[in-house]
C-alpha cells in the first residue's frame, strides 16, 4: 500500500476550502457531517516528510470516512520544504494558524470545541504533537506512524535525511531547532496522547512510537500505544484497510471525551 494506491480510489470533494493565510498552500479542506447540531471535530495533518512533493490529497479519503462516521474534519495544507517559507519554523507556524482559525470560526461550522482532536500521519504526527505542546487549549492528540523522535530519524537517515532538510541542518549545526521541534523534548502534561503504529511499518519504524510512550509515561504524561499487527505505514490512513477500523475507533474515543 502506498499514497498512490490510496489516491487511485475516487473520493468526494470537500464541502469547502478555507484559507487561513495568503499563501496558496495555506488552506483547509472542510468536510462536515450532514446531521444537525454541534459537531465533534478532527484537525488532520498529512505527512510526506515535510516535502512539497506530497500534499493533502492522500488523506482526503481518511477525512471523508471520518466525516461519514460523524466527525467534522479539517484537512490542513501547509507550506513544506520546497515551498517559499516552508521548513522550520514556517511549516509549524502554518499548523498553529490553521488550528487557531478553526477555533475562532467554530460557530460558523457548528463545532463543539470540547470534542476537538488533532491527528497527524508520519511527519504530520510530529507536527500534531508539537502543536499540542505549544497550544495548551488542545487536550487530545493522535499520532499515526509519527516521526516522533527527530534525532533518531536523523541518525537513521529516514527518507534521505528529510529531518535535516526540514530543520535546516544536522543536530550539532542547529541544536535549537531540534529542541524546539522534537516531540521527545516536550512536556505535554495537559493533553492525552494516542500513538498508533503498524508493526510492519518499513517507513517509520514502530520503535519510534514504542520508545516515545515509554519515555512519556515515565515523565507522568498520558500516552497510550496502539500497535496494530501486520499493518504498514499507509494502512493507517486507508479507509479500506483493517487497520483503519482501529484508527477510526481511536478517533471516535478521543472526540467523545469532554475537555
Amino acid at each position: 500500500m502506498s499514497a498512490e494506491d490510496i489516491l487511485s480510489h475516487p473520493q468526494p470533494p470537500p464541502d469547502e476550502r478555507v484559507a487561513y493565510g495568503p499563501d496558496p498552500n495555506q488552506f483547509l479542506e472542510v468536510r462536515l457531517p450532514r446531521a444537525k447540531g454541534l459537531h465533534s471535530v478532527l484537525l488532520n495533518i498529512h505527512g510526506g516528510f515535510w516535502r512539497s512533493k506530497y500534499d493533502l490529497a492522500h488523506t482526503g479519503h481518511l477525512c471523508e470516512a471520518l466525516r461519514t462516521a460523524g466527525v467534522g474534519t479539517f484537512n490542513i495544507e501547509y507550506r513544506r520544504v520546497g515551498n517559499s517559507g516552508g521548513g522550520w519554523p514556517g511549516t509549524f507556524e502554518d499548523i498553529r494558524s490553521a488550528y487557531r482559525l478553526v477555533q475562532q470560526e467554530h460557530s460558523r461550522f457548528h463545532l463543539n470545541l470540547n470534542r476537538f482532536v488533532v491527528m497527524g500521519h508520519s511527519a504530520g504526527g510530529q507536527l500534531a504533537l508539537c502543536l499540542a505542546a505549544h497550544e495548551t487549549s488542545l487536550h487530545r492528540v493522535i499520532s499515526l506512524a509519527g516521526v516522533v523522535d527527530l534525532r533518531k530519524a536523523f541518525a537513521l537517515h529516514l527518507s534521505h535525511d528529510a529531518v535535516a532538510e526540514f530543520l535546516g541542518g544536522k543536530p550539532d549545526a542547529v541544536p535549537e531547532h531540534y529542541r524546539e521541534a522534537d516531540p521527545m523534548e516536550f512536556s505535554i502534561r495537559h493533553a492525552r496522547q494516542w500513538l498508533v503504529h503498524g508493526s510492519d511499518d518499513d517507513t517509520v519504524p514502530p520503535q519510534f512510537s514504542r520508545n516515545y510512550v515509554i519515555q512519556k509515561k515515565k515523565a507522568g504524561e498520558s500516552a497510550e500505544l496502539l500497535e496494530i499487527p501486520h499493518a504498514g505505514h499507509f494502512d493507517l490512513i486507508d479507509p479500506t484497510s483493517e487497520a483503519f477500523r482501529q484508527v477510526r475507533s481511536t478517533v471516535l474515543t478521543a472526540v467523545a471525551r469532554q475537555s
